[in-house]
C-alpha cells in the first residue's frame, strides 16, 4: 500500500512577478512555503533576469537558504519560466534542492510555438530545457510536468494544496504576493 502524504506536509509554491516583456531588467520570484494548503508558514523571494537564464541557480539558492528547506517535500512552480524565456531547469533545480518539482499551468502549453519562438530570439540554447521534460499530464484542471517524484503521489500533493480553485493554494498566494508588491495592488489569475 503507498504512503499518503502527511496532511501538515511542507511545500512551496513559487511564481514570479508582473515584468516589461522585451525589456532589459530583473523580475520578482517568490516563494510561499504551507504546510499543506491551509496554513502559510513564510515569504521568501529572489531576483531573475527577464529573459536570461539564471533562474534555476537563484530560484535554488532562495529554496536551500530557507529556514524550511529539510522540511520541504515538493516545490511547485508556475509553468517552467519566469521573467518571460528564463526557462528553469526543473532536473537541475531539483538536484541543487533534493527537492521533487511540479510545474503546473492552466492550459497545455503550445511547445512546438514555444520552440519556435525560442529560435527567432536566438535563444537556442533554451530548447533543451524543454524538450528534455516530460510531456504534459492532465490532473484534474491542471497539466503538471513532474521532475523525481511519481504521478500518483504529485496528485496527493496537489489535492492536498489546491483549496480555493485550480491551482495549488502556495502557487496562487504567491502570484498575489508578487504582484501585490511589484503593481501596488494583486491582478489577474496564477
Amino acid at each position: 500500500m503507498r504512503k499518503l502524504v502527511r496532511k501538515e506536509a511542507r511545500v512551496i509554491g513559487i511564481d514570479d512577478g508582473p515584468f516589461f516583456k522585451f525589456r532589459r531588467g530583473r523580475v520578482l520570484v517568490v516563494g510561499t512555503i504551507y504546510r499543506g494548503g491551509s496554513y502559510m508558514d513564510g515569504v521568501v523571494s529572489t531576483a531573475a533576469k527577464v529573459d536570461g537564464s539564471d533562474s534555476t541557480v537563484n530560484i535554488a539558492r532562495m529554496i536551500n537558504k530557507c529556514k524550511f528547506k529539510s522540511q520541504l517535500r515538493c516545490i511547485f512552480l508556475n509553468g517552467i519560466g519566469v521573467g518571460g524565456f528564463n526557462i528553469i531547469d526543473l532536473p537541475r533545480l531539483s538536484k541543487l534542492t533534493k527537492i521533487p518539482v511540479i510545474a503546473v499551468t492552466r492550459r497545455f502549453p503550445d511547445i512546438p510555438f514555444i520552440i519556435k519562438t525560442l529560435v527567432n530570439l536566438r535563444m537556442s540554447k533554451k530548447v533543451k530545457l524543454i524538450t528534455q521534460l516530460p510531456q504534459p499530464v492532465k490532473v484534474g484542471d491542471v497539466y503538471v510536468q513532474v521532475i523525481n517524484m511519481d504521478l500518483e503521489r504529485a496528485k496527493q500533493y496537489l489535492k492536498l494544496t489546491t483549496l480555493h480553485s485550480y491551482i495549488p493554494e502556495p502557487l496562487r498566494i504567491a502570484h498575489i504576493i508578487a504582484a501585490g508588491i511589484v503593481k501596488g495592488e494583486s491582478r489577474g489569475r496564477a
